[in-house]
């Protein structure tokens, strides 16, 4: 019996992917779940796992070559296939579903789909009960079971479970008559923190010293560098992004001396507590975000029809690869505290760090923010994400010199903020004001503040 593949949807909002590289040739045997093709679209890089085992008769669609979903693009004879009809059987020609997508399913829906991948590739339950699923809390609110567990929740402690992304129904009430409490909540994160932070550290030791890679991560003196599909609709997106949206830009200067100190009082014990590293960016995130919900005009996209606001707050967050940049996107970001979005974020970075982002979570951006100061800027001029009505960065903090009350003169850490803005949409004085508003939310951050 064979099998006809056809090119996955590796996000709702994909049409088409390119065959970027095959792992497999043909006569090549493959193992079910085994990655045999690398599919490339213009928001994520993946490696499609086979849905059966058997031995690849034919390449249906070359490399570099775009088809759009479902256009088959391989045939493979199965070994020990059931037959048709029988319990079990996927049926031929299935979309696969990437590691990603799968990651984001339920652990039930993930059988009935018909493709999964090995267990031990997924992020599974720690022994405390705080699984490594993304948005567990928020689905079991909208499933069946939700109704007997919520009686024994507040509203609060739900956020919280959000926030952390802990599975409630994994999570042991210690409160009366079974309630679930938040120390039961922040208990059941902690183990998780624990067993991410082992995990990782384990992989760290095992993995050999990276060997000089060609290409963009080492560039040869002399060499022309291939463009990789990545970068070929990198170079599309920026061209028509600047073609197309007259580009504005500004910048205000930021006191960041008090969240300096905020920052530097709190990192050990998050560190210690959840397991990520406190940056300046969870911080700069939460004043972008309180600052949109004050100018929703920035918060817009510009179409032919008019100027589309939009309902909600999702922040896109430029990340930096060896060969290309990703801008994976934080949703609902105004509805997570400081903590909850240096949780997100950390996540999203060693996601996009380890090349398992999924095309969902790259798209429906509504802003962008840019931790440039990470790299020792200090003013930049950003290229608008295109959809988007403004981005905006951080630079380096910088100990100077400032005139401060009274004339008088004192070592303050400075941070410059700059934003580009879609002309079409914003005005000069929208912008300022949304600027001047972020600067005051920056400054007033301090020692006294919650996380």
């Amino acid at each position: 019996m064979s099998t006809t593949i056809t090119m996955p949807q590796l996000g709702e909002t994909v049409t088409e992917g390119t065959v970027a590289q095959w792992l497999k040739r043909v006569g090549d045997s493959v193992e079910k779940y085994e990655a045999f093709v690398e599919v490339s679209t213009d928001k994520v890089n993946a490696e499609v796992p086979s849905p059966v085992s058997g031995v690849i008769r034919e390449l249906i669609a070359k490399e570099g070559e775009t088809v759009p979903t479902g256009a088959p693009i391989a045939i493979i004879d199965e070994v020990g296939a059931n037959a048709p009809g029988a319990p079990g059987a996927p049926p031929a020609g299935q979309g696969l579903r990437t590691e990603a997508a799968r990651h984001e399913a339920e652990p039930a829906r993930g059988s009935e789909a018909g493709v999964s991948l090995a267990p031990s590739r997924l992020g599974a339950p720690d022994a405390g009960g705080a699984p490594a699923s993304n948005g567990a809390a928020r689905r079991l609110e909208t499933s069946g079971d939700a109704p007997e567990i919520l009686r024994r929740v507040s509203p609060a402690v739900r956020r919280l479970a959000r926030e952390h992304e802990v599975d409630l129904r994994r999570v042991p009430g210690s409160g009366t008559g079974g309630r679930i409490t938040a120390a039961d909540v922040i208990a059941a994160a902690s183990r998780l923190a624990a067993s991410a932070g082992a995990q990782l550290a384990a992989a760290r030791a095992a993995a050999e010293p990276p060997a000089a890679r060609p290409g963009f991560a080492a560039p040869q003196p002399g060499e022309t560098l291939p463009l990789t599909q990545a970068r070929r609709i990198i170079a599309q997106r920026m061209v028509e992004s600047k073609r197309t949206a007259p580009h504005a830009w500004t910048m205000v200067e930021v006191d960041a001396t008090n969240l300096w100190k905020w920052r530097e009082s709190e990192k050990e014990r998050f560190s210690r507590e959840k397991g990520r590293t406190l940056t300046l960016l969870p911080f700069f995130i939460h004043a972008v975000v309180q600052s949109l919900r004050a100018f929703p005009l920035m918060n817009a996209r510009f179409a032919e029809d008019g100027i589309l606001v939009h309902r909600e707050i999702n922040v896109g967050i430029a990340i930096a690869l060896d060969a290309n940049l990703v801008v994976p996107v934080i949703r609902d970001a105004d509805n997570l505290s400081i903590a909850g979005l240096a949780l997100a974020a950390g996540r999203l970075i060693e996601r996009a760090r380890t090349g398992k982002l999924s095309a969902d979570e790259l798209s429906g951006g509504t802003f962008t923010v840019n931790n440039t100061g990470a790299n020792g800027s200090i003013l930049s001029a950003p290229i608008i994400n295109g959809g988007q009505a403004g981005i905006v960065t951080m630079e380096a903090v910088v100990k100077r010199p400032v005139v401060v009350e009274g004339d008088a003169i004192a070592i303050r850490a400075m941070m410059n903020v700059c934003l580009s803005l879609d002309h079409r949409v914003l005005d000069g004085a929208v912008a300022s004001a949304f600027l001047l508003d972020l600067k005051k939310r920056l400054q007033a951050m301090g020692p006294a503040g919650e996380l």
